[in-house]
């Protein structure tokens, strides 16, 4: 048996191990194989593993299951997996998601704990190696401070969901205020943003509350509907960066010079965008957002690569205040 095919018959195993047990079907899904195939993959996983069970299910479909503990001796995770784990905390850390990195960090101790004798060694200094070259530690540039406290509250509120009681400050406020609100989402950026609905404001909409201007939050026990249809991620297209603004929202039109167009078309300006090479070499980029201020924080450091077409705010946001610059971003 090649390298590969030992590899799929371990995937295979592993998918065996659910609770709903793997079926045919699903193994022509996974591998886009054909019926036959897969009925010959599930004869060598039996040939493998003595221990597989089989049972017909209400929808008459076979699913074959192996027990967790049959193969786990062969489960060792990679340095490369060891590292991908590492590297997520690291991101959680630097969006300042304190709670779910704790959970995670959890898991990576369960994982070390279950290394078989002797590799724990070995595997330490490939993903030592592998960390140092993806330099996840190093995540420059300034952020706002955030509170551990409200973090892990507003991470408590959103698995339930639960009401939350927050002292918060409006940028016109000389005091904070409390108020009780539900809690939708979070938009990460430069700032993060907690989604939600003052629950003081009947009828009205979701909100958005900068993370670092909540001085305390404290989960409540009772628990609200999500409205109706919402998606955070359909939410978060509706701005560029992390601030959401319907007066602002609508089509966004940039063009890039010819020389800065090859750096521009490997970015991804906004999950909506479309973009257009005309004639002379320039780049269009067009999508809908709104964030005119994160907008320009962006442009500004394109210098005068890149020329505001629309909307006609935002380029008169921009003018006079373009620069040049030895380096693009």
């Amino acid at each position: 048996m090649s390298f590969a095919k030992a590899q799929e018959l371990l995937k295979l195993a592993m998918m065996a191990t659910r609770r709903s047990g793997v079926s045919l079907e699903e193994i022509v899904e996974e591998w886009g194989c054909s019926h036959r195939t897969a009925q010959r993959m599930m004869e060598a996983l039996q040939a493998a593993f003595p221990q597989t069970e089989s049972e017909d299910g209400e929808d008459r479909k076979r699913r074959w299951r192996i027990h967790a503990k049959a193969i786990a001796p062969l489960l060792t995770p990679s340095a490369e997996e060891l590292a991908a784990i590492a590297t997520a905390i690291s991101e959680l850390e630097a969006q300042h998601m304190t709670a779910e990195a704790a959970m995670l960090r959890q898991l990576q101790s369960k994982v070390r704990a279950l290394l078989p004798p002797g590799a724990g060694t070995r595997l330490a200094v490939d993903e030592e190696a592998l960390l140092e070259a993806l330099g996840h530690a190093a995540r420059p540039g300034p952020r706002p401070a955030i509170s551990s406290e409200v973090d892990a509250a507003i991470s408590e509120a959103l698995k339930g969901p639960f009401l939350l009681r927050i002292v918060y400050r409006k940028r016109t406020q000389d005091k904070p205020s409390e108020r009780v609100v539900a809690p939708h989402g979070l938009l990460l950026g430069v700032r993060r943003y907690l989604v939600a609905r003052d629950m003081a404001k009947k009828g009205g909409g979701l909100q958005h509350y900068r993370v670092e201007e909540i001085y305390s939050a404290e989960v409540l026990g009772e628990s609200f509907e999500l409205d109706p249809g919402f998606s955070i991620r359909a939410h978060a297209e509706k701005g560029f960066g992390s601030y959401e603004s319907a007066a602002e929202h609508g089509d966004v039109v940039w063009r890039f010079s010819p020389d800065a167009a090859p750096h521009a078309r490997r970015f991804v300006f906004h999950p909506t965008q479309t973009v257009e090479e005309e004639a002379n070499g320039s780049l269009l980029v067009r999508f809908r957002a709104s964030g005119h201020l994160e907008m320009c924080w962006h442009l500004y450091s394109w210098g005068k690569s890149v020329e505001v077409l629309q909307p006609a705010r935002l380029r008169e946001m921009v003018h006079g205040h373009q620069r040049e610059f030895d380096a693009l971003p």
